[in-house]
């Protein structure tokens, strides 16, 4: 080799082994290398003894993984590029033109309109129902029903759903998974801290790995967990097909970010507590929502299965108070940014027209807005909202 590319691209030296660091090493790879023809052939990405190539996984992921079923008490976990992939995957995953899918009128847009578009152009129907009401779910099964979607609490507006319940309406149809309906859990709120979806009745948990594991807004990930090796295999093998990937640097991210998780969803939930209930006096404020408060919807619910709440609340204005009046609340307020997701740590906040997005009865007149809680001090967020709610003026 007497050219220097050629010398530089194959050069010999590898570093010795052992070593060793708090923090696991990150392998970037699309081509992974075999030894020989033999090993070529014979190696197996099914059940990751192996590594066959970068969209298979690599010490790296297949290290995250392992830690992410951990985290939620699972066996198996899949990674996929965001959320909502995650929930697409499990979608994609199960359902075949003819199957239905049942999921809560209050769950996240997203997982509704990919039901709605996607899956409804191949065949699957969808089915709206109450997560607050086990009832309205049992009379909603039907003999085509292969997918229930689970959320605790509701998105946007927190309602925390009788997990138990719902499972077991399912139950009483048709035993879960072994007669062909699944149940799956959008954990994200819960995050494997508040509460274990499995001991709960899920076959299966997603993540946004965004959120509470990465803990720093700046990565978009997400996970399927489950604790069926046959469920694993319908996930992981759709998975290779479609191509979904993540990279070693994202996976760094969400690695170093789970070393701190509990610490930040205690302090996190303390804060969004604290404030929660200070809104509560507020005369601007009608209701605020938020599992752990006492009079939010499923607030004994919560307090029987979990053990901890996240990083949300959302407030709603008396209805004397214009849509103008609140968005002029948001823009007055200068440590919550404006913006999308959450368990980051700066505060956000968003409002919602809640009517928009729900097809069922919501009980409140005035607008909402969902506050994310971040890292910052709670007596400087608490003066911030003051500040905030003294600019709003009655219509």
């Amino acid at each position: 080799m007497s050219d220097i590319s050629t010398q530089l691209i194959h050069h010999p030296y590898q570093p010795p082994a052992g070593f060793e660091s708090v923090q696991p090493g990150v392998y970037k790879a699309s081509t992974v290398i075999f030894p020989t023809v033999a090993a070529l052939r014979q190696r197996d990405w099914k059940h990751k003894t192996g590594y066959t190539y970068g969209l298979h996984g690599t010490p790296t992921t297949f290290t995250l993984e392992e830690r992410i079923a951990t985290l939620e008490g699972g066996t198996f976990c899949t990674l996929v590029p965001s959320g909502l992939a995650a929930v697409v995957l499990v979608g994609m995953a199960l359902l075949k033109a003819g199957d239905e899918v049942l999921i809560p009128d209050n769950a996240y847009g997203p997982n509704k309109a990919f039901a709605q578009h996607e899956l409804a152009a191949w065949g699957v129907t969808l089915r709206l129902y109450d997560a607050m009401s086990p009832a309205d779910l049992a009379g909603k099964l039907s003999g085509n029903t292969r997918l229930v979607w689970l959320e605790a609490p509701g998105s946007i507006t927190l309602e925390f759903p009788d997990l138990p319940a719902l499972v077991a309406a399912v139950k009483a149809y048709g035993q879960p998974h072994k007669d062909g309906v699944v149940v799956a859990l959008d954990n994200t709120w819960g995050a494997g801290i508040a509460f274990n979806a499995f001991d709960l009745g899920a076959d299966i948990s997603v993540q946004a790995l965004t959120k509470y594991p990465s803990g720093g807004a700046d990565v978009l990930m997400g996970s399927v967990v489950t604790r069926s090796e046959a469920l694993h295999h319908l996930v992981h093998f759709c998975h290779m097909r479609v191509g979904y990937g993540v990279s070693g640097n994202d996976a760094e991210l969400v690695l170093r970010g789970l070393d701190t998780i509990s610490l930040r969803y205690a302090a996190q939930d303390e804060a969004t507590r604290v404030l929660a209930i200070w809104l509560q006096q507020q005369a601007q404020v009608e209701a605020v929502l938020h599992p752990a408060i006492s009079g939010s919807p499923g607030h004994e619910v919560w307090k029987r299965d979990c053990s901890a709440a996240a990083c949300l609340l959302s407030v709603v204005f008396k209805p004397d108070f214009s849509q103008a009046a609140v968005d002029r609340f948001c823009d007055s307020l200068r440590l919550f940014k404006l913006g999308y997701s959450w368990a980051g740590p700066m505060s956000l906040c968003a409002p919602y027209d809640v009517p928009a997005i729900r097809s069922m009865p919501w009980p409140w007149k005035g607008g909402l807005v969902r506050f994310s809680i971040g890292l910052e001090a709670v007596t400087d967020l608490q003066a911030d909202l003051s500040q905030a709610l003294a600019s709003m003026q009655y219509s």
